[in-house]
């Protein structure tokens, strides 16, 4: 009886405290800001991959692919400055005409142009750090822009804060400083820490956790997550394209192994409620089973819901921690290849693995993973089932 008091309290603290600060954190401006901006960012991978691909001098289709991976997230990083500006500036209710160029030039200012030669040289020199240059520097473009509106008025504080961001990144370049040799630096060690097993479980376990009670998880690490993660995918990319090893197991792409579905890896989940008695719960499976196949379960999340779900939520985490460990096993072992290329998790099974490793034995290694999940999720969604179907009763019975 102690016992279960003291867990009682220990929910009840969590829910009064922490939660509120996450939600709150989670859904401040700048998070729901950036959470909006990075999907639409890498639209401009997209376009600066096939731009890129097609100048390239020489070459097979996938030799193009991978000389132009690098250089493409310059063009994302690009992209990215300019939509976080014009979203988070509208949410602030600041100045978009002003925001939006005043970051654009402290960007541009801030590129490694000592290490180009070209235009394709910039934007492969810029790489994955430029994801950190692009959300600082319009972070803090839009707070300048904050405090000297509120201090000085509309059209003094416009002016002031776009001379002191754009000041500040021209005298850097007048000094040869350079913001972006001063990320990789700092990314440096972060991609080693986060390359290892204890890193990839943690980050696993923070998601998962972060989904159970309503927080996007993925959403809120993205900032620091994906750009550190992005930096050792190229690695692994530029190394297979010079007939290297390929360094790194924990990249953007290794989380499509941990989370076969989405967050959680929920396509189990799906698949075995397509033949629940409950005719609510049918249907959502049935609406869910195609986005779940592209890896996105937002749908089931807040439908079903598995959010705030105490019977879900148990093998919601554990699933994934499994998973991960499995997946980390079998590339450390050499049993299948390390992801080489990053690959959208929107890509439907099992094509995105494939794709992102260049190995069939990723098929199988996604195929057993699912098998894994399956088996963790069965008892405790036939025990939702058998509560859903209780309840369903009792509502009629009470109806009756």
């Amino acid at each position: 009886m102690p016992a279960n008091r003291d867990l009682a309290a220990f929910r009840s603290a969590l829910a009064e405290r922490v939660v509120p600060l996450l939600r709150a954190f989670a859904e401040s401006p700048e998070m729901l800001a950036i959470r909006r901006a990075l999907p639409i960012s890498f639209g401009g991978l997209a376009v600066g991959l096939v731009g890129f691909m097609a100048t390239q001098p020489s070459g097979t289709l996938l030799q193009r692919f991978s000389a132009s991976f690098g250089a493409a997230f310059g063009v994302m990083s690009a992209l990215l400055v300019v939509v976080l500006a014009y979203d988070l500036a509208g949410s602030r209710h600041l100045a978009r005409a002003v925001a939006v160029p005043t970051a654009a030039a402290a960007f541009a200012l801030s590129l490694p142009y000592r290490k180009a030669t070209s235009f394709f040289a910039l934007a492969k020199a810029v790489g994955s750090s430029g994801l950190f240059l692009a959300i600082g520097i319009a972070l803090l473009t839009v707070l300048a822009l904050g405090l000297a509106t509120r201090r000085f008025g509309p059209r003094a504080g416009a002016g002031i804060a776009a001379a002191a961001v754009i000041g500040t990144a021209g005298t850097l370049l007048a000094f040869g400083v350079s913001l972006t040799g001063a990320l990789d630096v700092a990314i440096a060690p972060l991609g080693d820490l986060g390359d290892s097993l204890p890193a990839l479980l943690t980050i696993t376990l923070i998601e998962t956790l972060l989904w159970t009670i309503g927080i996007h998880g993925p959403a809120l690490l993205a900032p620091v997550v994906l750009p550190v993660y992005v930096n050792l995918q190229l690695q692994n990319t530029e190394a297979l394209q010079h007939n290297a090893v390929l360094p790194h197991i924990v990249t953007v792409s290794m989380f499509l192994f941990v989370f076969p579905g989405g967050a959680g890896a929920t396509l189990p989940v799906v698949i075995l409620l397509l033949r629940s008695k409950v005719k609510r719960i049918k249907r959502i499976a049935f609406a869910t089973l195609l986005p779940s196949l592209a890896n996105a379960n937002e749908p089931l999340m807040f439908g079903l819901p598995v959010v705030l779900n105490p019977i879900l939520g148990v093998p919601f985490v554990i699933a994934p921690l499994v998973l991960a460990v499995v997946s980390w096993e079998a590339m450390a072992h050499g049993l299948v290849a390390k992801p080489a290329y990053y690959i959208p998790s929107t890509i439907p099974i099992p094509f995105c693995v494939f794709f992102a490793t260049r190995d069939w034995r990723s098929v199988v290694l996604i195929a057993v993973n699912l098998a894994l999940a399956f088996a963790i999720y069965a008892p405790f969604v036939a025990a939702y089932e058998r509560n859903e179907e209780k309840r369903a009763a009792e509502g009629a019975d009470n109806a009756a």
